[in-house]
């Protein structure tokens, strides 16, 4: 099963607190074997957010999120099951400081039957 890891970080972490951390080297070396891709993000300054209303595009500067917390990387991964996704996340240095979300993928035909149920508020 694949999963994704939404490494997200704090505006309050300190750079005390990510000099405190283990260098993500040592993590990429431990999930190598489940690990299909991932890739630290540019900063916020380039994040772009596009919406569509009433058939007008919307496109806005920098994240939107309700969240403190913004998206810094991501990475995929081809775990066996969610208990080995779910300890390689529990061991990204980030998440000493941030945190680390996983979402499995959908089935390919549930996301098909998804996005037919999608509406536009």
């Amino acid at each position: 099963m694949r999963y994704l890891m939404l490494v997200c970080v704090e505006p309050e972490a300190t750079e005390e607190d990510w000099r405190s951390i283990p260098d993500v080297d040592g993590w990429l070396r431990d999930v190598a074997d489940i690990r299909v891709m991932g890739n630290e993000l540019q900063g916020l300054s380039s994040a772009k957010t596009v919406r569509v209303r009433e058939g007008r595009t919307l496109i806005t500067d920098g994240p939107y999120t309700e969240a403190n917390e913004w998206i810094a990387g991501f990475d995929i991964l081809d775990a066996p099951d969610l208990e080995t996704a779910l300890t390689a996340a529990a061991a990204h240095p980030v998440a000493l400081v941030g945190r680390i979300e996983v979402r499995p993928f959908a089935p390919v035909e549930a996301t098909a039957s998804e996005r037919s149920r999608v509406t536009v508020a």
